[in-house]
């Protein structure tokens, strides 16, 4: 049994690969290269960059890196949401010019009605309620924030109730913040559109951590510029990095990240060994998808 990490450049009788942030032309050269490889061991959390690398999915078991980056992302997007609550990304940009922007210092109301300013008492929606959101929920909890989900499977998730996508309509005029934590697919492509950006508030913010693809870029930079929403802390987008010219940069109340909410797998060599000694053993190994 061989086993080929990325930047071995032989081995071209290799059995198994481990991959992490490949470039796709790489993966590519690697499914020509590689005519025995019987299983593919991802440490990203989703499987797209190996499923669109041209790999014989037939017969090659593939599995991903799954909870790898649950902590990470979580964290991130507890500091995307108290960034947005707190205006932190707006007085970064009065430091820059050097101003003191007065308003949003000394004295303030609290919990105003219409505008997100604290996460105590904030409705959080997390749509796409997994592991990373049962990572994020307890510490949105501790602060006091009120937190639903959306799932393909409705049902109470440690402690949180969580409903199918058809609640969106009633659930969403009633949100402060929109967590996204969508997978890439044709099945999430653009879930929100127009359509939904409309159902939110003029204060909700949108937060996006999962796939780029899941929200329809034009329509949230019209809502973004039209004051429709209150606005949108993003690390992922439809092309990445995200293009010179794309309006996303200049839109009211946007903070744009690099795909930075992961980056980090945690304890890697546990799953690959895990996974490695149930392969061997012919068990089933985790994350298969």
């Amino acid at each position: 049994m061989k086993l080929l990490y990325p930047n071995s450049l032989n081995n071209t009788d290799a059995e198994i690969l481990v991959t992490w942030v490949n470039p796709a032309a790489r993966l590519r050269e690697e499914a020509r290269r590689l005519p025995k490889l019987r299983w593919i061991q991802s440490l990203a959390a989703g499987p797209n960059d190996v499923l669109e690398a041209g790999f014989d999915v037939s017969r090659i078991l593939i599995t991903t890196g799954s909870g790898l980056h649950d902590h990470t992302v979580a964290e991130h997007t507890l500091g995307l949401l108290l960034n947005a609550a707190r205006c932190l990304f707006e007085m970064r940009d009065y430091q820059l010019r050097g101003q003191w922007p007065s308003h949003l210092g000394g004295a303030q109301p609290d919990r105003p009605e219409g505008k997100l300013t604290t996460l105590q008492d904030a409705r959080v929606l997390i749509w796409g309620f997994g592991n990373i959101a049962k990572m994020l929920t307890p510490w949105l909890n501790a602060l006091g924030a009120k937190v639903k989900g959306i799932a393909r499977s409705p049902g109470v998730r440690n402690g949180t109730p969580v409903y199918g996508e058809e609640a969106l309509v009633e659930l969403l005029p009633n949100t402060d913040a929109l967590v996204m934590i969508l997978p890439g697919s044709e099945a999430t492509k653009h879930a929100l559109n127009k359509e939904r950006l409309d159902l939110l508030r003029k204060h909700a913010w949108v937060i996006n951590v999962g796939r780029g693809s899941s929200v329809d870029e034009q329509a949230l930079v019209h809502a973004l510029d039209n004051d429709e929403i209150g606005g949108a802390a993003l690390d992922v987008f439809e092309t990445e990095p995200l293009q010179e010219n794309s309006p996303l940069w200049k839109t009211k109340n946007t903070i744009v990240n690099p795909h930075a909410a992961g980056g980090r797998p945690q304890t890697p060599t546990t799953l690959v060994a895990y996974n490695l000694t149930r392969f061997l053993t012919g068990q089933e190994l985790k994350n298969v998808i």
